[in-house]
């Protein structure tokens, strides 16, 4: 196997394993929702342009989520875009606010440093702080605990 074959093959395992990727979207698209952290079944849509890209994006964006019980836990799982408020992290935190009360977190690693849209698949359960009903504060915060992306998400 050639070492470029390798070190493909080894960011894409990286990529899987932390679920994290960066996406290509355009300026336009980014100043949009610049500080929002959208939720949805799925990849983003895309338009033919920024206008009907935009408009599509709000229509995929949730702001519920149907947990699935798994033996006797509910788990909530879902994709996420986030458009940064600021780059410069390679490490970062989606943390769960129930109120001012910190209920959950998930550590995302393996961030592109440079790019202002962050995109990927999370997995998080009542065993880990969440509860159904409650709507939660959802937050994706740099290592110095500043909210570069946020959106609001009840837990059904």
């Amino acid at each position: 196997m050639s070492i470029r074959m390798m070190s493909v093959a080894v960011l894409a395992a990286a990529l899987v394993v932390s679920g994290v990727a960066s996406a290509d979207v355009s300026k336009g698209v980014i100043n949009a929702f610049k500080g929002q952290l959208i939720v949805s079944k799925g990849e983003l849509p895309e338009g033919k342009n920024d206008k009907e890209t935009i408009s599509k994006i709000k229509v995929a964006k949730l702001a519920a989520l149907t947990g699935e019980a798994q033996e006797d836990v509910t788990y909530w799982n879902f994709h996420y875009t986030a458009f940064l408020s600021k780059t410069g992290s390679s490490k970062l935190k989606l943390e769960f606010y129930n109120g001012k009360q910190l209920a959950a977190d998930k550590t995302l690693d393996g961030i592109d440093a440079k790019s202002a849209v962050l995109s990927g698949d999370i997995s998080i359960n009542e065993d880990e702080g969440l509860a159904k009903g409650k709507t939660y504060t959802v937050k994706l915060v740099n290592e110095r605990d500043q909210v570069i992306s946020s959106a609001s998400l009840t837990m059904k």
